[in-house]
């Protein structure tokens, strides 16, 4: 039997980077992912400053970085006019670009195994860890980064509280002007206009030398819109927000139209001795709040920096150490600014009644205040008068 201090399942995003910051501590990890390579799959596609800042701490910052593109500037717009124009603070990539530029970083002291967990046996001291294929391997800690397949959790007793069914869709495709050449704005978040249309905002955005967008919507998987958005996307797009034409110019929709539906959802009895779940395998969170990878990259940051090095220090790996981790209260202050923002941003953006019409009014005004006093302060550029050749007298005016 193959042993380990620790087991990663999933090599994801969350899994990649625990197993860099845990192989670069000198921890002896295994990565078991059934994919060499982590292949295109429409998830994040872009990182803010805040949590660029909590990346800063895994070490891995730099190499997620070099592979985006940053926007530099941002536009903000509403009701078919630009309300400011902001210092930009993103980075754009697709998420396997993102995953695999993290994966570049694994130590090589770290065995990745090409296989897929199918059980976990657990216990006060050790692991058993039992891949599809047969192979075991035993080790202390076992993290469950697999994300949205819950199978595995299910065979441990974990199961799946769903917080709010079909919460939010969001929809991702290239965006390129008409007419050809390239758009005017650097980077652009343009928010609906009416709540019947139930549509949150739509965000542009480059990766390298295309314009990126990313839909924010709350409907139904089965909705019918959604078969006419992937059938004829621009004219549905012109008809869904009417005022986005007017500040960008003619447009068109370009390539493929991906479509991503989510539910919220929690993991419960977690409190399983040598098993700890990070990422979406514990919950997840609204695209259209923006909160994901922040969510991602608190929990592996706290998990690698400060629990996995007190609890490999000292004997067991009992129940207690890992009900620490989702107790601490960074994770716990996370978990709860997302759920709070996911269903705020669902109400302003959708509600109908006049609690959310007074927000989307004071959210407008805000916008559009903090856009005109951005204007008066930046500096106004130094008029010359020209000179007279001959006399060198400045001329009036």
């Amino acid at each position: 039997m193959r042993e380990a201090e620790i087991v990663i399942a999933g090599a994801g995003l969350a899994g990649s980077i625990a197993a860099t910051m845990l192989g670069r501590a000198g921890h002896h990890v295994v990565l078991v992912d059934p994919r060499p390579e982590y292949r295109p799959e429409f998830r994040c596609e872009k990182i803010d400053g805040r949590q660029m800042r909590v990346l800063e701490k895994t070490g891995l910052a730099d190499a997620v970085r070099n592979a985006a593109t940053f926007d530099g500037r941002s536009w903000v717009a509403r009701k078919g006019r630009v309300l400011e124009k902001r210092q930009g603070d993103q980075w754009g990539m697709h998420y396997e670009t993102m995953v695999n530029a993290v994966r570049a970083e694994i130590p090589d002291s770290v065995e990745f195994v090409c296989g897929k967990v199918a059980d976990i046996e657990t216990g006060e001291e050790m692991q058993r860890v039992k891949l599809a294929d047969g192979e075991e391997i035993a080790a202390r800690l076992v993290i469950v980064a697999n994300g949205l397949n819950f199978g595995l959790r299910e065979t441990i007793g974990i199961t799946r509280e769903i917080t709010s069914p079909n919460h939010s869709v969001t929809i991702g495709f290239d965006l390129e002007p008409a007419g050809g050449g390239a758009f005017s704005f650097p980077a652009l978040t343009c928010y609906a206009d009416r709540p019947e249309g139930r549509t949150s905002y739509i965000t542009l955005f480059p990766i390298g030398a295309t314009m990126r967008a990313n839909l924010f919507l709350y409907r139904d998987p089965d909705d019918p819109w959604l078969t006419e958005f992937r059938n004829a996307p621009t004219e549905t797009l012109h008809a869904n927000m009417p005022g986005l034409r007017g500040i960008i110019g003619d447009y068109r929709v370009a390539g493929k139209v991906a479509i991503r539906g989510i539910d919220l959802y929690v993991s419960r009895g977690v409190d399983k001795p040598g098993v700890v779940l990070v990422g979406d395998a514990y919950s997840t969170s609204c695209p259209a709040a923006g909160t994901g990878t922040l969510k991602v990259f608190t929990d592996v940051e706290r998990l690698c920096n400060v629990h996995v090095p007190h609890w490999l220090s000292t004997p067991g790996m009992g129940a207690d150490k890992i009900a620490a981790f989702y107790a601490d209260p960074v994770k716990a202050e996370c978990e709860a600014h997302c759920i709070a923002k996911a269903h705020a941003l669902k109400e302003i953006s959708i509600g109908t009644g006049p609690m959310a019409v007074a927000r989307r009014r004071i959210k407008f005004v805000g916008q559009s205040c903090r856009g005109a006093l951005r204007q008066l302060r930046r500096p106004q550029p130094v008029q010359t008068t020209p000179e007279m050749p001959e006399t060198g007298i400045k001329t009036a005016g």
